[in-house]
């Protein structure tokens, strides 16, 4: 049955607001911007509440000076959007597996006293979209005393765990901004295509595939189209993915769990992805509690886990979310992936870097920076992939990684990896 739609001034919506609050903010593409800036217009009545998310877009004014007494920004995955006031002081940061978020909510860890999300208009039964970004959102919803949702015909509406009903909703907001858009596609560069045609290299027809996000990804995702029958059950995704599709390169055929389906927790790009995934049935947009759940992510055949890092130390140790003690991201969904991959028949775990930043900076390092934060230990690692070559580290000991890492790295820096090797191992 549809529900009557009943539209509220942002003013309305938000009075339920109060100090000491815990808000969730919906993140990503459907980071609900024009709400949220509103909430800033009401600083002058509010104190200590606490605003909690994964990774948003967008031009947020209350992620800017001045407002620290009213919001205390708690976030789960640093994101550009944050990424200042967090090295600032002026907000702060949570180090948790992305799969174990709901977890905090269910638990009353973090209770949600107040949800803001982005959906998609309702549809003729009266059931709105979380649209490409449910992850971490389905929980939120399910959990929060109250529930504001900013109504935005731009939203795709998307198949799987993003559905709610509008008589869900405390409130409703109606807004036509465009949605939040990231282009990764750009940053790829020749050194990029290198490791992605490595990587590639390791991937087997009737693969599952998992990408983390950025310019590797997407230059592996370049490097696949001479392949066959891939699948995808991943955390997110960006724009690579539609042209394997279009030329079926990925079907998902022969997957074990949702075979023809992608399953994912959301998607980060342009219109043309927002538009393909709009509707289209052949998307699973889930709850990430079981996208990044280790146990269902090896239950598909040789699952292939691409992800990236800022620097890897000599022992294989993976630092992705911080650069020293300026905090960069966050744990995410690395190590859920990482591991899956690893407990799957077949499957590879792979972490893929430049060996070196654009800056020139050594990412094959002897020790980590001070205050950098180990994402996946090196007991997790199995592939090290540069423009150089590929690392194979699992089962080998601490002299045997660091000269297989240092055969990777940089030409240029192994002069001084194999002096550091032989001060720390004694024998290289």
């Amino acid at each position: 049955m549809k529900a009557d739609i009943k539209y509220s001034t942002p003013e309305e919506a938000l009075s339920i607001i109060k100090s000491g609050d815990r808000v969730f903010m919906h993140g990503s593409a459907q980071t609900p911007v024009f709400i949220i800036n509103e909430l800033a217009k009401q600083a002058h009545r509010l104190r200590d509440v606490e605003i909690v998310s994964i990774s948003v877009y967008g031009d947020l004014e209350i992620a800017k000076p001045g407002y620290e007494k009213s919001f205390m920004l708690n976030s789960m995955f640093v994101s550009g959007a944050l990424r200042q006031a967090v090295n600032e002081g002026r907000a702060d940061y949570i180090p948790v597996f992305l799969s174990e978020i709901p977890e905090l909510f269910k638990r009353n860890i973090l209770p949600i006293d107040v949800a803001i999300v982005q959906v998609s208009v309702p549809d003729q039964h009266g059931y709105c979209s979380l649209g490409v970004s449910v992850d971490v959102a389905r929980s939120a919803v399910n959990t929060a005393k109250a529930v504001i949702a900013q109504v935005n015909p731009n939203a795709p509406r998307t198949h799987g765990d993003g559905l709610i009903h509008a008589s869900r909703f405390k409130s409703m907001v109606y807004c036509e901004d465009q949605m939040q858009e990231a282009n990764f596609s750009e940053k790829v560069g020749e050194v990029e295509h290198k490791v992605g045609h490595f990587v590639a290299s390791l991937i087997e027809d009737r693969s599952t595939l998992q990408m983390g996000i950025g310019a590797i990804p997407d230059a592996v995702l370049k490097a696949l189209s001479g392949h066959k029958d891939l699948g995808v059950h991943t955390e997110m995704f960006s724009d690579g993915i539609i042209d394997l599709f279009e030329k079926d390169v990925i079907n998902n055929k022969y997957k074990s769990i949702h075979p023809n389906k992608a399953v994912t927790g959301f998607a980060l790009g342009s219109k043309r992805l927002y538009d393909y995934v709009n509707d289209n049935p052949a998307f699973a947009f889930l709850d990430i509690d079981y996208v990044n759940d280790p146990h269902v992510i090896r239950r598909n055949p040789r699952v292939c886990a691409v992800n990236s890092a800022v620097e890897v130390d000599l022992t294989g140790q993976v630092c992705a979310d911080s650069i020293g003690m300026y905090q960069f991201s966050g744990v995410g969904g690395q190590m859920d992936f990482m591991r899956g991959a690893a407990l799957s028949q077949g499957g590879k775990p792979i972490i893929a870097i430049t060996s070196r930043t654009a800056k020139g900076v050594p990412r094959i390092v002897p020790f980590l920076k001070q205050g950098a934060g180990v994402v996946t230990t090196r007991a997790h690692v199995h592939y090290i992939v540069t423009e150089f070559g590929i690392a194979y580290l699992y089962g080998k000991n601490l002299r045997q990684r660091a000269k297989a890492l240092i055969d990777i790295a940089h030409p240029d820096d192994r002069e001084m990896l194999e002096q550091a090797s032989v001060e720390r191992f004694k024998i290289f």
